[in-house]
């Protein structure tokens, strides 16, 4: 069985965040990409507390090819460390989980 993840990052713009989900479902490695925002962003960052407003990206995959969204989003996104994370999906409706299956690349063999 194949599992889906939903991975999640933030751009500071809204360009950046389009391109990314552009890119990524082109290359199917993404079905979908929601696109939340603007949002506000509290971090530490060098030693200081920075607040920014961001686009978040919920970007659904499937766990074979996290790598692979990962290293397109770092190739594409201009911060110097973006936020990359996955998060399992442990449920879905059957004809979702299909329409993820049918708009993502092919497992490797």
């Amino acid at each position: 069985m194949n599992t889906y993840i939903q991975v999640t990052t933030t751009t500071a713009r809204w360009e950046d965040a389009t391109r990314i989900a552009g890119v990524l479902i082109e290359r199917r490695l993404a079905a979908c990409v929601q696109i939340i925002g603007p949002i506000t962003s509290l971090y530490r960052w060098q030693g200081r507390i920075e607040q920014a407003e961001e686009w978040q990206c919920l970007i659904k995959s499937r766990s074979d090819l996290f790598e692979e969204v990962a290293k397109n989003i770092e190739a594409l996104h201009p911060y110097e460390t973006p936020e990359i994370i996955a998060t399992p999906l442990s449920a879905g409706s059957d004809a979702y989980l299909q329409w993820l299956q049918e708009e993502l690349k092919a497992p490797a063999s």
